[in-house]
């Protein structure tokens, strides 16, 4: 099967040029003509793609070639640009950045051979004029296989600054597809950990994405734009499904086998020594289906299960972090999948058998989390049954002891507050306990982003042995609650939404 959906990969030489004025704005212009437009961003970021989906109308979604695997980029991006008429691919960083010490895996370029799309560079020109040839000609010829197609200017000064760009890359032979001014009502509010979500400033966020749009329409050349991303490459792979993955992997995931034959490996759970153990075998547990080369076409479960156990999701201003593909395959597991507000809500959504608490802010929100009593109370009440409860980054914060001095639900015995070091970057990881999520043994890759600390950072019986950028346990895993600060991208071992679910239907 091939596809060959119009797309169109937004980089940059660095951060800061402008990539997401330029990819939101030309996500709202294109849906104001009427195109069904299908965002995605590169990388694990969770705000971007809220303010994409608040210019396309549709779910932004990540495309993450060191959480999921390479091969699963293009199947993931055909399951989001199902019954669309272009996709705008916002990138990360600049081009060629990727994964620390792994070259270009993860990198805007990389993601965009992997969708054979073409590139639209955004170039912030603020304090350049004829050299601006030399940056474009550099990133356009650095990699042969990546195909920039042209270039947006960013930050240009004057008609007489415009001039002298235009005329540089003329002689290159780089096709500029706008020239954006400076606008300040573009700007948009960040902190300590990037853009304040959508969810956050909602109306401050409609006229942000409003002016975005309208910069790119009155700068850019749209016309032209929707031609390059025509030329994109077919795709001979098969759209992501989450009830085909889900028949197709292992349920549950299996141990890493030893270095030295092919039976299980027992781990050393609870030393970072054993994290040395865990990481040797090479062979990792299979990543969801989807290869472009290899998948095979797996027909969806033939009936439904007999009952279909509530789960409910934690959301509102102060939990914002979730990839939708979580909930696709909570849902495909056969879940009911419920959202709430612990801003709001008294209380746990009702029958409520597992809980689902992934990242967000609740460190900006912690006195009115804390207020919450009702709700603090009815967290802890469902983790005191041993119903299966995960939680990422800011769910591992709530079902602390307390944060920042204000009082949490008290599910672990620890305690969180800010710090002002930047905890961030990926993590090979290996589960160290068996879990309502996984097997002890099961290796996942995930991502930390974060200025808060733990104390302990890690229970009794751990969540995850991480071996960079040091060896150490971290995370908890007490009755069914699996808590810890790596976030994780379900759809590279979709059995682990299988085995939640099991979980919240026999706990």
């Amino acid at each position: 099967m091939t596809s060959s959906v119009p797309r169109l990969v937004i980089a940059a030489p660095s951060s800061g040029s402008g990539k997401t004025t330029v990819a939101t704005g030309l996500m709202a212009a294109f849906a104001a003509r009427g195109l069904a437009v299908s965002p995605h961003k590169v990388g694990p970021d969770y705000i971007d793609p809220g303010y994409h989906a608040l210019a396309s109308g549709r779910v932004g979604r990540n495309l993450d070639a060191y959480l999921c695997g390479p091969e699963l980029v293009a199947p993931l991006f055909l399951h989001g640009a199902r019954g669309c008429d272009i996709a705008v691919v916002e990138g990360v960083m600049g081009m060629f950045d990727g994964a620390a010490g792994e070259g270009e895996l993860a990198s805007t370029a990389h993601v965009a051979k992997l969708l054979r799309a073409p590139v639209v560079l955004v170039v912030d020109a603020s304090s350049q004029s004829r050299s601006v040839a030399a940056l474009v000609h550099g990133f356009a010829s650095w990699d042969p296989e990546v195909r920039v197609g042209g270039v947006i200017l960013n930050k240009v000064a004057s008609d007489r600054h415009e001039a002298l760009l235009r005329e540089a890359l003329e002689s290159a032979g780089v096709p500029v597809f706008g020239v954006l001014r400076r606008v300040a009502q573009v700007d948009t509010p960040s902190r300590h950990l990037g853009l304040v979500p959508v969810a956050e400033r909602r109306g401050e966020a409609v006229s942000a994405v409003a002016a975005m749009a309208a910069q790119v329409r009155a700068g850019c050349d749209l016309d032209g734009l929707v031609a390059l991303a025509r030329g994109a490459g077919a795709l001979s792979c098969a759209a992501w499904d989450a009830a085909e993955v889900l028949a197709s992997s292992p349920s549950p995931p299996l141990p890493v086998p030893s270095p030295g034959g092919s039976a299980p490996w027992t781990p050393a759970p609870q030393t970072p020594e054993g994290l040395d153990c865990a990481n040797a075998g090479g062979a990792e547990t299979p990543r969801g289906a989807g290869n472009c080369a290899t998948s095979p076409h797996r027909p969806a479960p033939s009936h439904e299960p007999p009952d279909r156990p509530v789960i409910a999701v934690a959301g509102g201003p102060a939990f914002t972090f979730s990839y939708a593909e979580h909930a696709e395959l909570l849902t495909a597991a056969g879940a009911e999948v419920v959202p709430f507000d612990p801003l709001r809500d008294e209380q746990l959504p009702g029958g409520a058998a597992g809980l689902v608490i992934g990242g967000g802010f609740p460190e900006v929100y912690a006195a009115e989390l804390s207020a919450n009593e009702p709700l603090r109370k009815a967290v802890s009440a469902l983790a005191e049954t041993g119903a299966p409860v995960a939680a990422e980054c800011a769910g591992l914060l709530y079902l602390c002891r307390e944060l920042d001095g204000q009082p949490m639900c008290g599910v672990l015995d620890a305690s969180a507050r800010m710090e002002d070091r930047l905890t961030l970057g990926y993590r090979d990881a290996v589960a160290v306990s068996d879990s309502s999520l996984a097997v002890a043994g099961t290796r996942m890759r995930g991502h930390e982003f974060h200025r808060t600390v733990v104390e302990p950072g890690a229970g009794d019986a751990a969540a995850w042995g991480v071996r960079v950028p040091r060896r150490r346990l971290e995370g908890f895993v007490q009755r069914g609650v699996h808590a810890s600060y790596l976030h994780t991208h379900w759809a590279s071992q979709p059995g682990v939404a299988r085995r939640f679910v099991e979980r919240c239907r026999t706990s």
